[in-house]
């Protein structure tokens, strides 16, 4: 396998699945959509394709929609001229133009408005944009990768997201797996945040601890990757040796050091337990899912990434 980016691999199979797909889609111009919960590693897995393309000489520009306000973020993707509204007090290029002849990397493309949406579908069809405030037409070379953490399918059929601006950004979907789902790979994606914050603050940890190790694959990851980085961050930050071990991690952690029970007996693990009970939930209410979803105690997004991530799709 020729794709390369440190912090995108895996072992597990559903990893190898979407990094072949990666690679697949990585030399060609095509949109792509990546998928999946929040915290699974999408912007650096856009990063990843957009350097193992032909465009990886140009700029990667990243647009976080969810965290800009949306009355600012019709100007960062498209720019604005002087006086175009209240603050603008100069000429700004937008994202768009920033990453011409490169990637740019809308993020959570589920927060957009249906007015956002509908000049988005505009520049993905033609390209062209005009700043705010301006009637100049600009043009943009840009490869798009978006990605978010909602279910669009839904979203469509409840109005809430544009049909068509859904199949233009759909055209290569991949799905990044949470990480309870690549329990496999966790030793490999812990050595590597040592030692990135172990270079970063200058620490003496060179290792885990085994125990550490168990924990990992025992805890469920509800911030999936992010939080793993995080944990590690602030385990290297803490640990005055060359091992990390059970005391640098928060107690949450600590607790799941022991080997689960009924582990060594073959019993069930905590992911097969959840999938049987939506699988059970699904059923008792006649595969509907916005009521599974209310017996659940949890949203219809999340219902529908864990119906797809267990792969209970009829």
């Amino acid at each position: 396998m020729s794709f390369r980016f440190p912090g995108v691999s895996g072992a597990s199979p559903r990893m190898r699945e979407a990094l072949n797909l990666m690679e697949l889609v990585a030399p060609s111009d095509a949109t792509v959509l990546l998928l999946g919960e929040t915290g699974t590693g999408k912007e650096l897995a856009a990063q990843a394709i957009h350097l193992n393309s032909p465009r990886r000489g140009g700029p990667f520009v990243v647009v976080n929609c969810a965290a800009i306000p949306e009355n600012l973020l019709e100007s960062e993707l498209f720019g604005h001229e002087r006086g175009a509204f209240t603050g603008a007090t100069g000429k700004k290029d937008g994202r768009f133009l920033l990453a011409h002849r490169g990637t740019l990397f809308l993020d959570e493309i589920g927060e957009f408005s249906p007015a956002l949406q509908a000049k988005i579908l505009r520049v993905l069809q033609t390209r062209e944009f005009e700043p705010l405030g301006s009637n100049r037409t600009l043009k943009a070379d840009v490869r798009i990768i978006a990605a978010t953490n909602r279910d669009l399918e839904v979203m469509v059929r409840d109005g809430r997201f544009r049909e068509d601006l859904y199949y233009r950004l759909n055209v290569f979907p991949i799905t990044l797996p949470p990480l309870r789902d690549r329990v496999e790979d966790l030793p490999q994606l812990a050595e590597f945040f040592l030692h990135r914050f172990r270079d970063k603050h200058r620490r003496p940890v060179q290792s885990l601890a085994p125990e550490v190790l168990q924990a990992f694959r025992n805890y469920p990851w509800p911030g999936n990757i992010r939080e793993l980085e995080n944990v590690i961050e602030r385990g290297v930050i803490m640990c005055q040796t060359d091992t990390l071990t059970l005391k640098e991690l928060p107690l949450a952690l600590q607790s799941c050091a022991v080997a689960m029970p009924g582990e060594e007996a073959g019993e069930p693990t905590l992911m097969e337990l959840e999938r049987q009970l939506i699988l059970r939930t699904l059923e008792k209410m006649s595969r509907n899912r916005q009521q599974a979803a209310e017996v659940l105690g949890i949203s219809l997004d999340e219902l529908n990434l864990k119906i797809r991530a267990y792969g209970l799709e009829i």
